[in-house]
């Protein structure tokens, strides 16, 4: 019988660069999800309801809260 064209063994190989991977992407996601709300309901704000550029300061407001909610927590809040 063939042996196997690899020497990969189920298990044994270290995940650590897999858990930094899905670490950053989740990251990524949530502060881009962000940014991309903030753009929106400015976007909507000005052009759509017609409250300006500055009419739409919600957008501040929105800001403030995410990065409140989405900052980096110490280990020990976490569990």
């Amino acid at each position: 019988m063939a042996e196997a064209a690899s020497e990969y063994h189920h298990g044994d190989q270290p995940v650590a660069d897999h858990v930094r991977t899905y670490h950053t992407f989740l990251t990524l996601a949530k502060w881009a999800a962000l940014h991309l709300a903030v753009i929106i309901l400015t976007c909507t704000l000005w052009f759509c309801v017609g409250a300006g550029f500055f009419g739409g300061s919600s957008r501040v407001i929105l800001a403030a809260v995410g990065i409140w909610f989405l900052r980096a927590k110490p280990l020990a809040a976490r569990h």
